[in-house]
């Protein structure tokens, strides 16, 4: 399928130190996308999952911060996965892009290569908007990646569960609105939560939480001061800038 069907645009991510080519209509990847790439804690050696990957963004972005990985891809669109392992090549990063839903079985995941306890690390960005209060696009595809059912976190974390070692962590964002859906469906098989709330403004409330969970962990939740993507004059936090130009990571990522 050539690049004019698709209607294709190339964008600049981490100051320019990734290009990725993405639709121009349909879901695109932003700023949450890299939050939870800068929010995420990896080494060299380890294996990583970002599922609900799309074009690969929050994955290929933890890749080009911590070199050495082994990267897997999850997305259950052909076209978008087709995107993110072409994203891969073009800037030279070694990942694997695989078509699977999210919600499948273990057989299925473990034909996938993605058996239980085989990963260290799985970053994810489910579809978090609540269908009661958020007009779903027409677009297919933009309505899948957006709208969440009443089960679609609870799956995607079980999937997580499944997959990462005991003492493997999971990195998650949400809305901030549903901080008690995060923690109900991490009650089961995860502890030692570290929950970081972002806020557009200062002074407003939070409109995300980037989670990061043990699996098997038994520390004390800890929440973190809010980071504000802006001043109350609105202009852009300088540390929220360096982070979505690739200089600097969130507190949930450092050791």
């Amino acid at each position: 399928m050539t690049e004019l069907l698709l209607d294709i645009t190339e964008d600049a991510f981490l100051g320019g130190q990734l290009l990725l080519k993405q639709k121009r209509s349909g879901h695109r990847a932003g700023h949450d996308a890299i939050l939870l790439a800068a929010a995420t804690r990896a080494e060299a050696g380890e294996r990583v999952v970002d599922l609900g990957a799309g074009i690969g963004a929050a994955g290929l972005a933890l890749a080009r911060r911590v070199a050495g990985i082994r990267l897997s891809l999850v997305e259950i669109d052909p076209e978008q996965a087709a995107l993110a392992r072409a994203n891969a090549a073009a800037n030279a990063i070694s990942a694997d892009a695989i078509v699977l839903d999210v919600t499948a079985d273990a057989s299925v995941f473990a034909a996938n290569g993605l058996p239980p306890d085989s990963v260290d690390v799985v970053l994810m960005n489910p579809p978090f908007n609540d269908p009661a209060r958020h007009r779903g696009s027409p677009d297919q595809a933009r309505h899948t990646a957006h709208v969440a059912t009443a089960e679609t976190l609870h799956a995607w974390v079980h999937a997580a569960r499944r997959i990462l070692k005991t003492g493997g962590a999971l990195t998650l964002i949400w809305r901030a609105d549903g901080i008690a859906e995060v923690l109900a469906a991490l009650s089961r098989g995860f502890g030692s939560l570290s929950i970081l709330p972002v806020h557009g403004e200062a002074g407003r409330p939070a409109i995300r939480v980037l989670v990061r969970a043990v699996k098997g962990g038994r520390a004390p939740a800890r929440i973190l001061p809010g980071l504000m993507l802006n001043e109350e004059s609105g202009v852009p936090n300088k540390e929220v800038k360096e982070i979505l130009e690739g200089r600097a990571v969130l507190p949930l990522a450092e050791p």
